[in-house]
């Protein structure tokens, strides 16, 4: 599906599901939340962020089930808790290390003379693996029959298949959550990490899936 069909679909099922949406979206941020403070007291605690996980997983699954069926209730968030908590924390240990290594990449080579062409680099590969995650996250909730493997293979597939609409979906979705952030004392009320779900499921799902 094209990034910006992707992206109104998106906006549509968050416009009549915010009230179910919310709740699940909020415990996700409180997780994160605790986490950072936690981080700031003692740096080891930053592994406490697959906590995240399987509330982000019960996130995922409302949103294919949106993507899918145009439809959500708030008991579903439980259900999608209940079958891929397991799965959200693996996930969520995987794409934790990548983006905290592609973080540190930057962080480093802004020190270099004449690093910016690599941070530049580094940057545009952060964009592609934040979509590669979201991506992911949306193949392995959708079929959680499949291994994890599996969904990883196929995410990867579909983004360097798509690169510069994956680019242009992640800077999309940057957007939004920045001006989230921007916008409220907790950003996660505003519901713009379920929007971004919600539109890698529209992005990433096979058509006849969300006819």
């Amino acid at each position: 599906m094209k990034v910006g069909t992707a992206l109104k679909l998106a906006l549509g099922d968050l416009y009549r599901n915010s009230w179910r949406l919310l709740p699940v979206n909020a415990a996700f941020g409180a997780v994160l939340v605790a986490v950072g403070l936690a981080a700031v007291a003692v740096r080891a605690a930053l592994v406490l962020v697959v906590l995240a996980g399987p509330p982000a997983a019960a996130l995922v699954h409302c949103a294919v089930m949106l993507a899918r069926e145009e439809n959500v209730e708030l008991r579903d968030a439980l259900v999608g808790l209940r079958l891929h908590w397991r799965r959200g924390i693996a996930l969520g240990a995987g794409g934790g290390l990548l983006l905290l290594l592609g973080a540190v990449a930057v962080r480093d080579y802004t020190r270099l003379p004449f690093g910016w062409p690599l941070v530049f680099l580094a940057l545009y590969l952060l964009v592609l693996l934040a979509v590669y995650q979201l991506v992911l996250w949306t193949l392995a909730i959708a079929e959680p029959e499949r291994p994890l493997s599996a969904a990883c293979r196929d995410a990867g597939v579909l983004v360097l298949r798509r690169p510069g609409a994956a680019v242009l979906l992640g800077l999309a979705l940057l957007l939004v959550n920045v001006a989230g952030v921007a916008a409220a004392v907790m950003p996660f009320l505003t519901l713009t990490v379920a929007y971004s779900f919600l539109a890698a499921a529209r992005f990433a799902l096979p058509k006849e899936e969300v006819a």
